[in-house]
């Protein structure tokens, strides 16, 4: 019925340990990528925004500071 005893300097080590490790992991998968991926990712991206700017609806033109001014005058 007693508890496991641990040694807490060690938990905290290995903690941090798991923490780096999965820093690093991210930091693979973020910048591990090749050139030609990099470019092809950027280039879908670049299609992607063109399509749904095209889509857009305009919006009103918003008036102009100097407007505003010489309406408070």
């Amino acid at each position: 019925m007693s508890a496991e005893i641990i040694n807490l300097r060690q938990a905290r080590k290995q903690k941090q340990r798991q923490t780096k490790e999965k820093t690093a992991e991210d930091n693979r998968r973020k910048f591990g990528r090749s050139k030609a991926e990099r470019e092809a990712a950027r280039r879908r991206r670049e299609e992607l925004e063109n399509q749904v700017d095209g889509h857009r609806l305009d919006t009103p033109a918003r008036q102009s500071v100097e407007t505003d001014e010489n309406d408070l005058a």
